[in-house]
């Protein structure tokens, strides 16, 4: 059975810095485009980030880009997510995505239903 774990979430002062991991089981990590995604409460799920499964192609949302770095380690079946410069604005459940088929079926890696795959999320909280 396929099984994406997020961990790292935590509480953090704004200005600091979070890595998430996601580690994946019942699947060869190397053969997913992976994904970051977050909801804050009362909101939809919105795209943060994703990762070729080569780690040649990444793309970020205009939000976070220059601050968070996705990165993935095949041999270790994990996805990271590294925070930098957070905001109040990041606080949300951080969710993590897999993607078999190249994000083809819509036409893009930064829609939640590209992927098919998805874990419980792990809560990152910002204060100021």
């Amino acid at each position: 059975q396929v099984k994406l774990v997020e961990s790292g979430g935590g509480l953090v002062q704004a200005g600091g810095s979070l890595r998430l991991s996601c580690a994946a089981s019942g699947l060869t990590l190397a053969s997913y485009t992976m994904g970051w995604f977050r909801q804050a409460p009362g909101k939809e799920r919105e795209f943060v980030a994703y990762i070729s499964w080569s780690g040649t192609n990444t793309d970020y949302a205009d939000s976070v880009k220059g601050r968070f770095t996705i990165s993935r380690d095949n041999a270790k079946n994990t996805v990271y997510l590294q925070m930098n410069s957070l905001k109040s604005e990041d606080t949300a459940a951080y969710y993590c995505g897999a993607d078999k088929f190249g994000c083809s079926r819509y036409g893009s890696c930064a829609v939640s239903t590209t992927y098919e795959y998805w874990g419980q999320g792990t809560q990152v909280t910002v204060s100021s």
